[in-house]
């Protein structure tokens, strides 16, 4: 495949390397897409056109120079939660922020790996909600139906990715944010380990919620965008030990035994998977059984989880707004949010924390006690909703039908431990839905050779979507 639109991150390095293209080709093309489709699709909060053309000229000398670096020339976004010197981190919120005065650690890294950053992508404010709408910016929409949302929070990195504006990009993930816009716009989207990639200047962002990972097309373009940005920064609280996630991508993950998990832990929405969301994800557990694991229905004990994550998520939604300059700009809901992390702070959020220990031992039976390897499960309950679905929704509301539609990712954000979504097909309307892998604490080779595994099985990535604004060469493949 020649480098066209849809061209992956692995793709664009070794043109880059046999001299078949340029950054500065890439990264023109890049960004012409990005703002032909800002209409559509409205995935960026910022385009660095001109810094990210001149950073291309200087990859181009370098690389006629004989310089290889692992993304050396390559363009990519990171999310508006990430530091990018010289931009405001605004995380979905209106009002006047500082510009920072220096790149995140994640940034850093990408830079050093020789990456040309084009932009930094929508989220929804301060990253709530599985939907990327917000008066700050407007809607942004999914690639596949525009009339849909690519879900949330990192929903303008899913739709940059989706959308063939970017190879790959970087997300967050405080309850889902990766893997729920992934699964919605059919990509691959990998929750690391909490600390595999720093989040610094934010330390234990979220109270240890929330971890930084990639979203891309292929399992090879995730892993090899996780293998750039993984690694702690001095000052981090949490610093697993290294992973090779592309070599892990590139070998047999050896016969695993996979639970299939249908019931998610209690939400007090009596809900349970679309039937389509079962059909699709039916359809992956036969595939992995046909690929000789063994799989198997056992649910994990997640007990009342739930009680430890609304404490952790409230103070962490606290936390962050009290930095705006303007809390009045802020969402009624988010406002609501805070009054409540204030509440359920300090002693109430601290012994929230202390319960992490417990529920690694109980959650983490299923694979030490009962022998499975993997936990495979929906990604969402449902395909992804219309754009506007959350409007005018007060706070309970909004939170009851999003716990609803996305019951099953959170408590993985709560243990700290891995999980990667994998498309699992479309809907009769076309649109995308997905399934997780989810492991114990430092799973991820495990998690990402299987995935490879299914990919070569599935070849997911050959189907693309065909909205306005965004590409005329390749329908979508029903």
């Amino acid at each position: 495949m020649s480098t066209d639109e849809f061209g992956g991150l692995t793709e664009h390095v070794r043109e880059l390397a046999e001299g078949h293209t340029t950054s500065e080709a890439l990264v023109a093309r890049a960004v012409e897409r990005i703002e032909a489709s800002q209409g559509t699709i409205n995935a960026f909060r910022w385009v660095r056109s001109e810094e990210a053309l001149a950073e291309a000229r200087e990859a181009d000398r370098r690389l006629a120079a004989g310089e290889r670096l692992p993304l050396l020339g390559v363009p990519v976004a990171v999310k508006d939660d990430t530091d990018v010197a010289g931009l405001p981190t605004l995380f979905g919120c209106q009002g006047d922020i500082v510009a920072a005065g220096s790149d995140g650690e994640a940034t850093r890294r990408l830079r050093a790996a020789g990456a040309v950053i084009v932009g930094k992508t929508n989220s929804c404010e301060l990253g709530q909600w599985p939907f990327t709408e917000g008066p700050a910016f407007g809607a942004t929409r999914n690639p596949w139906s525009t009339d849909h949302t690519p879900g949330g929070s990192s929903g303008g990195s899913a739709a940059a990715v989706a959308a063939g504006l970017v190879p790959a990009a970087l997300g967050s993930d405080g309850a889902g944010s990766i893997r729920i816009p992934s699964a919605w716009t059919h990509l691959v989207g990998i929750k690391p380990q909490r600390g595999r990639v720093s989040l610094h200047p934010y330390s234990d962002a979220f109270q240890g919620l929330a971890v930084n990972g990639p979203l891309a097309r292929t399992v090879a373009d995730a892993a090899l965008l996780l293998d750039v940005v993984q690694g702690p920064h001095p000052e981090d609280l949490h610093r697993p030990d290294a992973i090779d996630a592309s070599t892990a991508a590139r070998r047999e993950p050896g016969r695993l035994r996979i639970a299939l998990a249908w019931r998610p832990p209690l939400t007090l929405t009596r809900t349970g998977p679309h039937p389509e969301v079962r059909r699709a994800v039916t359809g992956i557990a036969e595939a992995l059984a046909r690929l000789g694991h063994h799989v198997e229905e056992a649910r994990p004990r997640y007990g009342l989880i739930g009680l430890s994550f609304v404490p952790r998520a409230t103070a962490g939604v606290a936390e962050v707004a009290a930095l705006h300059p303007e809390p009045a700009l802020l969402d009624p809901r988010t406002r609501s949010a805070m009054r409540s992390g204030k509440r359920l702070g300090g002693r109430v959020v601290r012994a929230a924390r202390a319960r992490e220990a417990r529920q690694h031992a109980r959650i983490g039976e299923i694979f030490d006690g009962r022998g499975f390897d993997v936990v495979l499960a929906p990604t969402t309950a449902t395909p992804p909703p219309r754009i506007g679905t959350f409007d005018h929704l007060g706070a309970w509301r909004t939170n009851a039908v999003m716990a609803a539609a996305c019951p099953y990712a959170w408590p993985w954000n709560v243990l700290g431990w891995p999980g990667v979504n994998v498309p699992a097909g479309l809907t009769a309307d076309g649109l995308p839905v997905g399934a997780q892998l989810l492991g114990p604490a430092g799973s991820e080779e495990t998690l990402i050779s299987l995935a490879a595994q299914l990919e070569a099985d599935q070849r997911w990535y050959e189907k693309r979507p065909h909205a306005p604004g965004i590409s005329r060469s390749t329908p979508v493949e029903q």
